[in-house]
């Protein structure tokens, strides 16, 4: 009998031991979910010449030169003056955080998925890269999507109960409070304002000393910005076909 009862005791030790390997194992696949992608690669981009030290401001930042510019727009989709400023500010940025590397057609990516670049619901950006009308995606009060309470009482999304993420780029409120920067050097950072978001979103994603050109950086960054595997692959998707079209560094 005591034979018998050790012999249970053993096999439900095995048993419970099984089980809290098996998940510790399922819990590690968990952390692993978010497999590093191998970033995108890089597309060529041609400056304008005779510009020395850059800024923040897209006015004084060597900007894409106009024959590149305008051959870039026709093969990719993307509108010249969407394009100009993720350029500009994937220059800025790479100046100011060296070891950030981000690529324009990263950023030229994210404000595709995010906004078709400003024309979301028809709209369009005008010369000084403002957009035609507000930019505002859906409520984020928990139906279907994440719930966050106001932050700004509607200042930006016109909604004093629950925040919408804004402008081209589709920053929520409290993201630009803290990471909105003024990308025309008008004194003012604009969520609807293309230059402004492109430099506020290649800031954000090269924060935290991140390297966009390995698949850790690259990956960590697109998930900082959208937590959702599925938007990750559809940037890096369309950085890919963005890169291709234009080009890459041999």
């Amino acid at each position: 009998m005591l034979r018998v009862r050790r012999f249970v005791v053993f096999s439900l030790f095995v048993a419970c031991a099984s089980a809290v390997f098996s998940f510790w194992v399922m819990g590690q696949a968990g952390a692993d979910a978010r497999v590093a992608l191998s970033p995108p690669p890089r597309a060529l981009v041609t400056l304008e010449t005779g510009t020395g030290g850059m800024t923040t401001a897209v006015d004084v930042t060597r900007s894409p030169d106009a024959e590149w510019l305008r051959a870039a727009s026709a093969e990719t989709g993307i509108p010249a003056r969407a394009l100009r400023a993720y350029v500009a500010a994937a220059v800025t940025a790479n100046v100011s955080m060296p070891q950030c590397r981000i690529g324009w057609n990263t950023l030229a990516a994210v404000g595709f998925v995010e906004s078709g670049h400003g024309t979301y619901g028809g709209g369009s950006l005008d010369a000084l890269g403002q957009a035609s009308g507000p930019i505002v995606g859906p409520s984020l009060n928990g139906s279907g999507f994440a719930a966050i309470p106001d932050t700004d009482a509607g200042a930006l999304d016109g909604d004093a109960n629950w925040d919408h993420a804004v402008g081209p780029m589709q920053f929520i409120p409290s993201t630009w409070r803290l990471a909105g920067r003024d990308g025309n050097g008008d004194g003012t950072a604009d969520p609807f304002n293309i230059d402004d978001a492109a430099l506020s979103a290649a800031t954000y994603l090269c924060d935290r000393g991140r390297d966009l050109t390995t698949a850790q950086g690259w990956t960590d960054a697109i998930y900082a910005y959208n937590q959702s595997d599925a938007y990750i692959r559809k940037v890096r998707a369309q950085a890919t076909a963005y890169a291709t079209k234009t080009g890459t560094p041999d």
